[in-house]
């Protein structure tokens, strides 16, 4: 079983418009709500890849019970979504038909108590010792302190359990500091972390930092990854347009999913470079086309270097 954990998750509604304006009224061509979350996406991807997933993080109100009804609908994910008293957050996706363009727009998160994370903490501990593999997902919500992820890695690797961490800003810095197995910032998180806006230097300095593996997504450009085993970069044989709405959370998926089957560095960053690549091209935010995906992982290139680094 894979472990996912989302502390902020949500549901994602998709709005498709025939042309986005601003201060312009417009009429929705078609609405698609979906459990979201960066934690969530990445276990619908690991599912329909055939694995077994649990989902943990936090869930409440009508929005969370919306979530956690359409969780139940799909196949291989098993809820264990601790409930708090706030609500679920929503997150908007508007697509603007004639561009192929998305506008985000994310609420903040319910307000978790003190009592709320330490029921959080207790539910992930007993989670750890069937797990194969966790990935920790995504911004924290109000209440949570910032060093929680930097907590969770530690438990995590007491547990023997290897730990993906993909966040951002200070909860980053943190979690980097706890030593986890591979992070998967974007360039801009990335810069933030280490100041350097070259990726290559940029990954080497998050290494340094105690990442065992830094996997940056350059966008159009693929990923670039950092290893103990040597540097490579995966990318896509076009670049594509469309929704990027869970684009990066389907490449976690990929690397997870990798890791747990043993695949080397460049299968497991090809694999997670066409799915993000499929995900972009859906319709539907965090969804991949099986066939669309396939043809791209053949076409991905991936080059680089083995080394004893």
């Amino acid at each position: 079983m894979i472990l996912t954990v989302t502390l902020n998750t949500a549901l994602d509604i998709t709005y498709r418009v025939r042309s986005l304006r601003p201060h312009a009224s417009h009429r929705v061509s078609e609405v698609t709500e979906r459990p979201g979350g960066k934690g969530v996406n990445v276990a619908r991807v690991l599912a329909a890849l055939g694995h077994e997933v649990t989902v943990t993080g936090f869930t409440g109100g009508a929005t969370g019970r919306v979530v956690q009804e359409r969780l139940a609908a799909v196949p291989g994910v098993t809820d264990a979504l601790v409930p708090v008293a706030g609500a679920t957050r929503r997150t908007i996706a508007v697509v603007d038909e004639r561009t192929g363009d998305t506008t985000q727009l994310n609420e903040p998160g319910p307000m978790v108590t003190p009592a709320e994370w330490s029921a959080f903490q207790e539910a992930y501990e007993e989670l750890l010792p069937s797990a194969s593999a966790v990935a920790l997902c995504g911004s924290l919500p109000p209440g949570v302190p910032v060093g929680a992820y930097a907590g969770l890695v530690r438990t995590a690797r007491a547990a023997g359990v290897p730990v993906l961490l993909d966040t951002s800003g200070e909860a980053l810095r943190r979690g980097v500091a706890a030593r986890p197995d591979i992070i998967k910032p974007n360039a801009d998180e990335l810069a933030e972390l280490t100041g350097s806006h070259e990726p290559l230097r940029a990954t080497q300095d998050a290494r340094r930092r105690g990442a065992g593996a830094v996997v940056a997504s350059l966008g159009p450009e693929g990923l670039l990854a950092a290893t103990r085993e040597g540097r490579w970069q995966a990318t896509p044989p076009t670049p594509v347009r469309g929704n990027p709405t869970g684009a990066g959370d389907s490449a976690v998926a990929g690397l997870l999913s990798g890791l747990v089957e043993h695949l080397p560095w460049p299968d497991r960053l090809a694999r997670a470079v066409a799915l993000s690549a499929a995900t972009v091209l859906a319709p539907v935010a965090g969804a991949f086309d099986r066939t669309t995906y396939e043809k791209l992982l053949e076409r991905v290139t991936v080059t680089g270097e083995v080394s004893a680094a």
